[in-house]
């Protein structure tokens, strides 16, 4: 089925098919909200190139960060519009990434860092799919020089992530010397822009917005195109104010509450300091139970999550996990009847989550492995939950567990990696991170 183009897809088309045609090797650079079609604009473009070039020649490339899935997915998407068009006994797959209608080529060269793409000529078009998340390096390096002999016309595409990126590099040279001549070459298009199109598009990002916050680094980036910085505090005060709760602590579970806990296991052995006995060392890890209650009636009817309230911390400092288990197992238990457990796995934590699995029930307790993936997904999950107003922790109660805790998180700060994906830590000269841990394991 044709694929209509709307009129901001309309608008870069026509500005660089005007670059292409009158070979004025102009770069453009797209910013487009998730899912508002920018690689449909792509696929619709590099089908009319090759089709007007079909008798006289020449490449057009696409690069993106990975060839499975980016790649991929272009590849399967120009051979739908090449169909679309009735084109289909006119292109031919060559060597595994290429497509040939008559004599024009599309290239398909992966911008990963190991690839090697070096000798490819763009006589026609430079593209480069989620541009941000690109090498400046490989891009300038290999990639460029390949549209030099033909000056050949350079399109940017992706969404914003942070002020580092190649992306956003090009977006402000692009930027100044619109000021300079007039000539646009940046196109941006938030979600609202993308909305005015697409009814079910706008009711999806509304709900994305519920569930995430404006100022969640994925909202912001993704839909909102606004950069995200790193470096910066991972909760701002309006934010740490929303995760404040009103709701009192408690010792022990009360009768017909839903409690889950997780643990953030410390990484040494010491000799041992109980959980009441003294304020945290800000020397050592500790140990950090942290039990929550769920409250479904409570919760988000949008996105069916539940109001999580924060109602207890126990912390061990200096005490090896192992000496931990005939403790942790009634804690979580007898005292607080705990549903699910998240323990960190990570390392020796395999041990302890092995042990908690036998004593309570492999379907109970859930290993948690530390990875920089996984920890990202954590840290995002975090943010989701504060910015829509879902987690609470106990008021204050004047305890070395709270003072610890709000310790922690004031000092948290938030790093933004390349690949979309983000860390989360207290600097290790201003302390531990062994609450913020164990609150955004459960």
């Amino acid at each position: 089925m044709r694929q209509m183009l709307r009129p901001y897809q309309v608008e870069v088309g026509r500005a660089v098919l005007k670059s292409v045609l009158e070979r004025r090797g102009l770069t453009f650079t797209v910013e487009v909200a998730r899912q508002g079609g920018k690689n449909e604009l792509s696929a619709q473009l590099e089908l009319l190139l090759l089709t007007l070039h079909m008798y006289q020649g020449g490449n057009l490339v696409k690069a993106a960060p990975t060839y499975v899935p980016q790649l991929l997915h272009s590849v399967l998407r120009l051979k739908d519009r090449l169909k679309d068009a009735g084109y289909s006994s006119l292109w031919t797959p060559e060597a595994g990434n290429t497509i040939r209608v008559g004599k024009a080529r599309q290239l398909f060269l992966s911008a990963e860092p190991s690839a090697r793409v070096v000798g490819a000529t763009a006589h026609i078009l430079l593209e480069v799919d989620e541009a941000q998340e690109v090498a400046k390096e490989k891009f300038h390096k290999e990639f460029r020089p390949m549209g030099a002999s033909t000056n050949a016309t350079t399109v940017l595409y992706g969404t914003t992530w942070d002020g580092n990126s190649l992306l956003e590099e090009q977006k402000q040279q692009n930027l100044e010397l619109e000021r300079k001549d007039g000539i646009r070459r940046h196109f941006r298009y938030d979600w609202q822009e993308v909305a005015r199109y697409n009814p079910l598009y706008y009711a999806y990002v509304e709900g994305e917005r519920q569930r995430l916050g404006e100022e969640h680094p994925l909202f912001r980036s993704q839909y909102l195109l606004l950069p995200v910085y790193g470096g910066n505090g991972l909760l701002n005060g309006s934010q740490r104010a929303q995760l404040q709760g009103n709701h009192p602590r408690l010792h022990a579970a009360e009768a017909g509450k839903i409690y889950v806990a997780a643990i953030d296991l410390a990484g040494g052995e010491g000799d041992g300091v109980g959980p009441t006995a003294q304020t945290p060392d800000p020397r050592r890890d500790s140990t950090v139970l942290t039990v929550a209650e769920l409250d479904w009636e409570a919760g988000d009817p949008l996105t069916g999550e539940p109001q999580v309230r924060v109602v207890e911390h126990v912390w061990w400092t200096g005490v090896s996990p192992a000496s931990l288990y005939s403790q942790l197992v009634d804690l979580l238990q007898r005292v607080w009847r705990c549903r699910r457990v998240v323990v960190d796995a990570t390392g020796l934590g395999q041990g302890t989550a092995s042990f908690l699995e036998r004593a309570l029930g492999r379907g109970l307790v859930e290993p948690f492995i530390f990875t920089p993936q996984s920890k990202s997904r954590l840290g995002f999950d975090l943010l989701a939950a504060v910015n829509a107003g879902r987690l609470k922790v106990y008021s204050a109660d004047g305890s070395p567990e709270y003072q610890e805790f709000w310790h922690q998180i004031e000092r948290a700060e938030a790093h933004y990696r390349p690949n979309r994906t983000m860390s989360f830590s207290v600097d290790p000269q201003r302390g531990h991170d062994d609450y913020l841990a164990s609150l955004a394991l459960w």
